[in-house]
């Protein structure tokens, strides 16, 4: 959702362990947001939470706007239809992470556990 994209997608819904269906030529190890195996057994995937937050928080309509990776920090930033500001950042590290938030000439200093998402929404 970074670099002035309109839209971010899961390559599958959904995929069997064998990671099908994909297209001739096209990814074969992605996982959708839902793997199903032969027995009927559903497991959740990480696209699957990714979609279910970033939904809640950044609907349709929203506009990326500029924010800045630093090292494991993924993060992507919104203005939202309403007016709000939306601040996604996920911990792709083994480590804990502190970083700034900047926004408006204020900020504040904050810290991710390894493996965590935070949100954060100004008004």
């Amino acid at each position: 959702m970074r670099n002035w994209s309109k839209n971010a997608l899961e390559w599958n819904l959904a995929n069997n362990e064998y990671y099908e269906p994909h297209t001739n030529g096209g990814c074969t190890v992605c996982k959708g947001g839902l793997t199903i195996d032969n027995a009927g057994n559903i497991t959740r995937n990480v696209g699957y939470y990714i979609v279910g937050h970033a939904s809640k928080f950044v609907p349709q309509g929203s506009v990326s706007i500029e924010s800045n990776i630093n090292g494991t920090l993924q993060n992507a930033a919104f203005s939202t239809p309403n007016g709000k500001i939306v601040l996604i950042v996920e911990n792709d590290g083994g480590n804990d992470e502190s970083f700034n938030v900047k926004y408006n000439d204020k900020w504040f200093t904050i810290a991710l556990p390894a493996g965590a998402v935070g949100t954060f929404i100004w008004k």
